[in-house]
């Protein structure tokens, strides 16, 4: 099958209707989507098993149980993720997104786990989940408040969010923030490898560079001895998930009532990502596909818990992947979640992927998240600068979105609910962004009177004198 160039084929729609086809809906042939799919599994990995495994460690979990809670991150998010790129029903945008274990309830699941134990943290996603799915097309009818101006700085705000994430990698064996010689090595290298094969490969290879990038570099890492092999093989090969091992939900108030306000704040982040991969595909993002989109993200909080799982959210991280590569399918994303699903069920193929080393990942993340801010300033150059307002109202969102980057620990004289929200620097920049447009650009004129010229000095009539 030949990989359409464009939107210009044609399918049905839900009654018949034939209708131009979407960047989305492209189909490269399955030895491609395969190499596709695994970039972005690749790119995101660690951040689908790094909330379970910080839960896992503040519960004191034996490492049985944290393998346990791991294999199911895997397995649900895979799932779900099927589920938001191929589309069940009002389930899924069908774009090419990835859905996995969120970081914003970490904080929130840790204290109720510690207070009343993991089926009470369970019992409230699965109320909090059902809530979402209720309230996402009320979230979903603001999209007509989210203009250029004010994608554009979420956009950049994911990616400037981002970032700290790959320089976390990069350090992780370090001291003190402070990289090892041999991890700035790998970083810079992993990094070099994809700028050359960005340059100097073309056709699908140039889409693979990132893969191929990640391959080298870690080829590097085993030629420097900094590839640990140890754990692959190490359990059993297969592994079906024990439905509620931790024991049946448990429901009381207040963790129900925490976890739902966590869920806003996990719809309002998911809301930033579909607008910002919207963007970069090139799509039209409507009410009615991102309640879709928001859908699936709240129904991981529900389908999570019955696999020993915990609420996930639409991931940015392959966002970038997507601007580089070009390859807008979700198609490609939907053979990326069967390779998570594949994880889950088989422990020793997320084994595999673990033994990359971190700097590698680091190196590669810098050009990823780094993408993701590139397009979100391309976007900010679609806004109209003359005779608005939308200058101060970039500015002022994207420096009280970088406010949680620079000090995490900002809000934390807040009360706690509030400085839950505003911990987030995407959320930060979406409210700035939203209350401010809609404060200069909704209300009113939404434009400066231009200044009016001065009326030109009267001519002085003829004297009529002469002739």
């Amino acid at each position: 099958m030949k990989f359409p160039k464009g939107g210009t084929d044609t399918r049905s729609d839900d009654r018949g209707r034939a209708v131009d086809e979407r960047p989305e809906d492209e189909r490269p042939p399955l030895r491609q989507m395969v190499v596709y799919g695994l970039q972005h599994i690749l790119s995101l990995y660690t951040g689908v098993i790094t909330p379970p495994l910080i839960v896992a460690a503040a519960l004191g979990l034996n490492p049985t149980d944290t393998a346990l809670i791991i294999s199911a991150a895997l397995l649900v998010s895979g799932l779900m993720s099927l589920v938001q790129t191929l589309g069940v029903w009002r389930f899924g945008i069908r774009m090419p997104l990835v859905i996995g274990t969120s970081f914003t309830p970490v904080t929130a699941m840790i204290a109720i786990g510690d207070s009343h134990g993991l089926p009470v943290v369970f019992g409230a996603s699965i109320v909090a989940g059902l809530f979402g799915i209720l309230i996402a097309p009320v979230i979903a009818g603001l999209i007509r408040f989210f203009p250029p101006v004010v994608t554009g700085s979420v956009i950049t705000i994911i990616g400037l969010t981002l970032m700290p994430v790959a320089v976390g990698w990069i350090t992780e064996g370090g001291q003190d923030g402070v990289p090892t010689g041999v991890d700035m090595l790998l970083a810079g290298a992993t990094l070099v490898i994809i700028l050359v094969l960005t340059k100097v490969l073309r056709g699908a290879w140039n889409r693979s560079a990132i893969l191929l990038g990640m391959l080298l570099g870690t080829l590097l890492a085993a030629a420097l001895g900094r590839l640990d092999l140890g754990s692959v093989g190490e359990g059993s090969a297969f592994s079906l998930p024990t439905p509620f091992h931790f024991g049946p939900p448990e429901f009381q108030a207040a963790a129900i009532v925490t976890m739902s306000i966590v869920m806003v704040v996990i719809l309002a982040e998911g809301t930033a990502d579909i607008l910002a991969v919207g963007q970069v595909v090139g799509s039209r993002v409507d009410g009615r596909r991102l309640a879709d989109g928001l859908r699936a993200d709240a129904a991981m909080a529900v389908v999570g818990p019955l696999f020993n799982s915990f609420p996930g959210s639409t991931f940015s991280q392959n966002i970038g992947l997507i601007a580089l590569s070009r390859v807008k399918s979700r198609y490609v994303v939907a053979v990326g979640a069967a390779f998570l699903v594949a994880m889950g069920l088989f422990p020793f193929l997320g084994q595999i992927v673990a033994v990359i080393p971190s700097a590698v990942l680091g190196g590669t993340g810098l050009v990823l998240f780094g993408s993701v801010a590139a397009a979100g300033i391309q976007t900010l150059g679609k806004a109209d600068y003359e005779g608005t307002n939308n200058l101060i109202i970039v500015a002022v969102s994207l420096g009280l979105g970088i406010l949680p980057i620079a000090s995490p620990m900002f809000f934390s004289a807040f009360p706690d609910w509030a400085s839950m929200i505003l911990s987030s620097g995407v959320v930060t920049a979406t409210i700035s962004a939203l209350l401010l447009n809609v404060f200069f650009e909704v209300l009113g004129s939404g434009r400066r009177k231009a200044a009016e010229p001065e009326p030109a000095p009267d001519e002085p009539e003829p004297s009529g004198v002469g002739g």
